[in-house]
């Protein structure tokens, strides 16, 4: 069985971080989204992987390397423009070839990972396995319509949603969801959906079997989203201290502190993860905050937030809290007179001023 993993969106719902960052590498609990679909894969036994690429395809070729370090082979397969889920599966044929295939989206988590899913698939050996799960805005994901336990209808993004039942980012195919693809035509948002072809077989006698996700399973499109996803990892992390902590700082809960990060005169109430080389002076730290490689925090206090590489925040009066901070950001005091708030914002930026 081969891995397909979709990487090459534009991340628009998480403008501006994604101008300058492709959204699949956005990191939660500070790892890359993209790192915990391809260690999902590993998992189950999977080890030929390709990877479909757009716009930000030099990012992703340097994040993810040649996949030697997860122990799989990396293909790279360039998608000329987002022209739909089932045009990726389309143009991934040359690299499928006669195998069945785990298709995994790259901006998305499955806690309990793909493991049973590639079993059931390869022990009942149906033509595609979806994973179904209950949401509260079907409207935005495809949806499935259900009659005594099987499929009957699905449905991309409805206005008027037939349940409540989304697919979520993981599907198994074997070699006929390729007749699929070749045989539907482009929805009305110019795409090939991937739900018009999963439609296709069952429409045309194929075996297409539901499986309804227990637990939690997270589309990190949103910026809500990204935070919630890590709210949920940040629940599974266990004490860690490789960094230096000092007396007069106080850890409650569960912490990573990554080798060569400084905790001084500090409270960090977890699960939190500070990674490598930042400085936390004098602030808190509250519950569910990732905290990436050289941030300087300082005289301040965040929680429920994300704070992505090199960014500085200091001597803030009020506290940082449900904030997605990108790299290179600096969020600190002014001290000017006459006193005044200054930005400088990128597109679809969004700040609250207390």
């Amino acid at each position: 069985m081969k891995g397909l993993i979709l990487s090459g969106g534009t991340g628009s719902r998480l403008r501006p971080l994604t101008y300058t960052s492709a959204k699949q590498l956005i990191p939660v609990a500070n790892k890359p989204i993209l790192f915990y679909a391809i260690e999902a894969l590993k998992e189950a036994g999977v080890e030929d992987i390709g990877i479909i690429v757009g716009e930000t395809k030099e990012e992703v070729r340097a994040g993810v390397g040649d996949g030697s370090r997860w122990g799989v082979k990396i293909t790279y397969i360039e998608q000329e423009a987002p022209l739909g889920l089932a045009h990726a599966v389309k143009i991934a044929e040359p690299f499928i070839e006669e195998d069945s295939f785990i298709m995994f989206l790259g901006d998305n988590l499955v806690r309990e990972g793909v493991v049973h899913f590639a079993r059931k698939f390869e022990e009942n050996m149906p033509d595609s396995l979806i994973l179904l799960s209950e949401v509260e805005e079907p409207q935005r994901f495809g949806v499935a319509e259900l009659r005594d336990g099987k499929i009957i209808r699905l449905v991309e993004k409805p206005k008027i949603p037939p349940s409540n039942l989304a697919l979520v980012g993981v599907y198994l195919f074997n070699k006929n969801i390729f007749k699929a693809v070749n045989n539907i035509k482009p929805s009305w948002r110019n795409e090939l959906e991937i739900t018009d072809a999963i439609q296709w077989l069952v429409d045309n006698g194929y075996t297409v079997e539901p499986h309804l996700v227990i637990g939690w399973w997270k589309d990190t499109g949103k910026p809500e989203d990204m935070l919630e996803a890590n709210r949920l990892i940040l629940e599974t992390v266990e004490t860690e201290i490789k960094g230096h902590v000092s007396e007069d700082s106080q850890i409650i809960g569960r912490a990573v502190v990554e080798e060569g990060a400084r905790v001084i005169n500090s409270t960090i109430r977890g699960p939190v993860v500070i990674g490598k080389g930042a400085v936390i002076t004098n602030s808190y730290i509250g519950p569910f905050t990732s905290i990436s490689e050289g941030v300087i925090i300082t005289n301040s206090e965040i929680e429920f937030s994300i704070v992505l590489e090199d960014s500085r925040i200091e001597d803030i009066p009020a506290r940082v809290d449900r904030s997605l901070i990108g790299k290179n950001v600096t969020v600190r005091k002014g001290d000017t007179r006459p006193k005044a708030n200054s930005f400088v914002l990128g597109d679809n930026s969004i700040i609250s001023i207390m």
